[in-house]
């Protein structure tokens, strides 16, 4: 096992040089690989149908948000990355168990559009125009 963690934590490194990655991404990402090198390297397959690229409960974060399928980071999951997958933003919300409103844009970009509308007050705006 000591040799597949190696080159898991080479592929890690890697990885960690192009993108930024929490603690936890670190951690999983070379436990995942390193099982599956050892897999391949024995000949014996991975049993997972459909593997999740992270916990949907923790993909909506402060700054990022995991797309649970391929686990790629954005600010907002947008309709057009979903497509690759062949999924739409209902679609996607059910599969991995978010409430049918779940924002799938990060917290911080949630607030700051939040106080952006206030700002705005396009409600009292609308009433004026009678």
């Amino acid at each position: 096992m000591e040799e597949y963690l190696k080159q898991a934590l080479e592929i890690v490194k890697a990885q960690a040089s192009v993108r930024t990655m929490t603690e936890e991404e670190i951690t999983s990402m070379v436990q995942k690989i390193a099982t599956g090198i050892q897999a391949i390297a024995e000949g014996t397959p991975t049993t997972e149908e459909e593997p999740m690229a992270c916990e949907p409960n923790k993909a909506i974060r402060e700054k990022s948000v995991i797309c649970c399928v391929c686990g790629k980071s954005f600010k907002i999951l947008t309709k057009k990355h979903l497509a690759s997958h062949d999924l739409t933003p209902v679609e996607y919300r059910e599969k991995f168990g978010y409430k049918k409103n779940t924002p799938l844009v990060c917290k911080s970009l949630q607030r700051e559009r939040r106080k952006k509308m206030k700002e705005m007050q396009l409600w009292k705006k609308r009433g004026k125009k009678k």
